[in-house]
């Protein structure tokens, strides 16, 4: 410890207020944070007790779906037939034009591409959905398809920030961040705020899309794991049992609470609310982590393998290379959100790598990786939707499915050139996501782009205007939701009310 840093902070006008008994910051952490007994000689604060919502809420958990790299709409939800008639004709000038792409040459003459794969209506609504999705089309009627989303970032990092956190800097919070923030969990052995990763990697972003920002640390998320530990370094050391680890942490406990007292940061908080929450972690989180323990025709269901984070199966794909299909980290992902939900985390959030199909290489080709990609995800996500559904889960619980922008109608020409291999630029325009459940009206479709799919054409929904939706579902108000930071009541949505609840799709 910095004994002069601590010195003059505990002497300012902020730290005074912040320590005083009758001060604001005392009587909003009394608001704020409920108390919870762990034995006679550990009573400390939980900043992650459940609260209640700022009004009914419609859904009371959330599973996100982010498909890290964004997945082509072209070829999956948003069918275009007049784009196929465009097909390896010259892009007109005006798409071209005060345009920023990432890799796209736009003095090369790049060519429009119209869809690479076959597509049918399915469900009550019609919803058009590509041959690559033949079991998430089962659950059509659950889901509503919003087609004509947008954002202002095209590049990686900054978009993903940006519709995870509302800013494409680092910094700010994330939403499930924010969710466990206003509503806490409603398990007080587990974390309130999951993540789970597949496809190799963590997003561009890195860990600030799933992080706490300039919120207490307590809220950010989670990172765990379906083999070893669930969290890494959570069971004890060897040579310590539990009766040892109970005094360590209330050793910690005092000595953390007493520079509260004399320094007044509420992250001292944070971290004795996470000691306390891992300690009671190492016996809740290893049996609702365990999805051996779901029944044989579950993991069926869901392709799920305990145990197993990756098989390299190799498949010829038509007479194209073999690809990698079989990785059932996704699918074990799937299933271990619908355990968590089932046990009270407020928000799951699963990031799956490997949607980026530029067509630079074999394993960003469309016509060959992303059919390894939909095969690795698409049964999974429609088994997790009619599991929730089976088990009446599904009316309360949120399932939100996208990428971070979309794909372009023009075949990408790195460098001016095109390659033996097939792939879309990123493309912020327009790009559609699906959500289902958790007081959204299934069986619609939402929005729709021009006849190339490059604007939207109808119901135009913004990156604010999802987050708004979000939180409206949750019962949390967007325009309320706040906390200070540099003077400012930041709120995920941002400064401005641009952000609108789209009550239109609304159950």
């Amino acid at each position: 410890m910095n004994l002069p840093t601590s010195y003059a902070q505990a002497v300012t006008r902020r730290h005074f207020f912040n320590r005083c008994g009758v001060g604001v910051g005392a009587m909003a952490l009394g608001s704020l944070l409920a108390r919870e007994g762990v034995g006679a000689a550990s009573d400390v604060v939980n900043p992650l007790a459940a609260k209640k919502p700022h009004y009914a809420a419609k859904a009371k958990n959330v599973i996100y779906l982010h498909m890290a790299g964004s997945p082509t709409q072209l070829e999956l939800f948003d069918y275009k037939p007049v784009l196929k008639k465009f097909d390896g004709k010259v892009c007109p000038k005006e798409y071209l034009e005060g345009k920023r792409f990432a890799f796209i040459n736009p003095k090369a003459n790049p060519v429009m591409m119209g869809p690479l794969f076959k597509f049918k209506q399915h469900g009550e609504a019609g919803t058009w959905m590509s041959e690559l999705l033949p079991n998430l089309a089962k659950q059509a009627d659950q889901m509503c398809v919003v087609r004509s989303m947008f954002t202002n970032q095209f590049n990686h990092s900054p978009a993903q920030l940006f519709i995870h956190t509302g800013d494409p800097r680092f910094g700010s919070p994330s939403l499930g961040a924010w969710t466990t923030y206003g509503l806490g969990s409603e398990n007080e052995n587990l974390p309130g705020f999951v993540v789970l990763v597949s496809g190799g990697k963590v997003p561009s972003a890195g860990k600030s899309i799933f992080g706490s920002g300039y919120l207490p640390s307590v809220y950010q998320g989670t990172q765990c794991r379906n083999t070893g530990d669930p969290v890494l370094y959570l069971s004890n050391p060897k040579g310590l049992d539990r009766k040892s680890r109970r005094r360590q942490l209330d050793a910690l406990r005092d000595l953390n609470q007493l520079q509260h007292e004399q320094v007044g940061d509420p992250e001292t908080l944070a971290r004795i609310a996470q000691y306390e929450l891992t300690y009671r972690m190492q016996l809740a989180a290893g049996e609702v982590m365990d999805i051996s323990r779901e029944p044989k025709h579950i993991l069926e269901a869901y392709g799920a393998k305990p145990g197993v984070t990756s098989t390299a199966d190799e498949q010829s794909v038509g007479d194209k290379p073999k690809a990698t299909v079989g990785d059932p980290a996704f699918a074990n992902n799937c299933l271990l959100a619908r355990r968590l939900v089932s046990s009270g985390v407020r928000f799951v959030q699963l990031f799956d790598w490997g949607w980026d199909h530029h067509g630079s290489s074999q394993p960003e080709d469309m016509h060959t990786h992303l059919p390894v990609k939909t095969r690795q995800t698409e049964r999974p996500i429609a088994a997790l939707l009619a599991d929730l559904k089976q088990r009446g889960l599904l009316d309360e619980t949120l399932v939100i499915w996208g990428g971070e922008f979309g794909r372009t109608p023009m075949r990408e020409n790195r460098g001016g050139r095109y390659g033996k291999f097939v792939g879309r630029d990123h493309h912020p325009f327009a790009f559609t996501i699906w959500m289902a459940g958790g007081g959204i009206r299934g069986g619609q479709n939402f929005g729709s782009t021009d006849d190339v799919g490059y604007y939207p054409a109808e119901n135009p929904m913004s990156v604010r205007d999802l987050q708004a939706t979000v939180l409206h579902l949750l019962g949390l108000d967007p325009y309320k939701l706040s906390v200070l930071h540099q003077g400012l009541n930041a709120r995920l949505i941002g400064p401005t009310d641009e952000g609108k609840v789209r009550k239109e799709i609304l159950g």
